[in-house]
């Protein structure tokens, strides 16, 4: 049948398999590092207690109330489009530009 040296000089048994046990094997050793590496993040992901307040669902109608109290103190009617400088312009200049504009 097969004897040792046949199987030695088998390309398929001296390369593939080796081949086919690297890449099961691999895949199987990364998962437990990625797993690992989630854990990790997971621990350190950890809000503290004060910024879980204000991320908790129940405190965010509060959290609207604020943000709307804020804005009704900004007045909203005067107010100016200012367009900024493109990549390409130089931006110290086009600043000035913008503030001679203004003055007039």
């Amino acid at each position: 049948m097969f004897t040792l040296k046949a199987l030695q000089k088998n390309k398929t048994v001296k390369y593939g398999v080796p081949m086919l046990l690297l890449i099961v094997g691999g895949s199987f050793g990364l998962r437990e590092f990625t797993q690992i590496r989630y854990d990790a993040q997971k621990i350190r992901k950890k809000l503290d207690p004060a910024l879980e307040a204000r991320v908790n669902v129940q405190k965010q109608s509060v959290i609207l109330e604020e943000e709307y109290v804020k804005l009704q103190e900004k007045n909203l009617d005067e107010w100016k489009n200012i367009r900024g400088p493109r990549p390409w312009e130089d931006s110290k200049e086009y600043q000035e530009q913008q503030r001679s504009r203004q003055n007039k």
